[in-house]
């Protein structure tokens, strides 16, 4: 089964993330860029930006691609109390996409296992299930 990931990266952390998930499975990842050509559904990964804003480029990739995206997944700091990772809680509000879940920084070991879990058992397919995850 190929899993595609979408990711928007500036400081690195959810590139190492990422790195670390595909070594693991994979996976496909397409670093989010002006004219990407989306041609298989897939999940998003992005991170939060000025204490809790989506970043503007994955506003722009969900604008056009959201019925392609099957979760939302977001770094953050937790030193933003409860702005962390709410990039996150801001694509699953505005496109209506269940949260799969949230990591710090580029994610420890534990994170990325557990988001590999979420995805293969979660949010495999077209059929979202509720928005709010019970673990999230």
């Amino acid at each position: 089964m190929m899993v595609h990931l979408y990711y928007d990266s500036r400081t690195g952390n959810v590139q190492r993330f990422i790195d670390k998930v595909i070594q693991i499975t994979g996976w496909q990842a397409h670093k989010i860029d002006e004219g990407l050509e989306i041609h298989e559904a897939g999940h998003l990964i992005t991170y939060t930006t000025k204490i809790g804003s989506m970043p503007d480029k994955t506003k722009l990739f969900m604008d056009d691609h959201a019925e392609k995206i099957y979760s939302v997944t977001s770094s953050g700091n937790r030193n933003w109390g409860r702005n962390f990772g709410l990039a996150a809680d801001k694509v699953s509000e505005d496109y209506d996409i269940p949260l799969a879940m949230k990591f710090e920084l580029s994610g420890t070991m534990e994170d990325i296992n557990q988001f590999i879990d979420i995805i293969k058992n979660q949010y495999n397919d077209s059929k979202r299930g509720s928005k709010k995850l019970d673990i999230a």
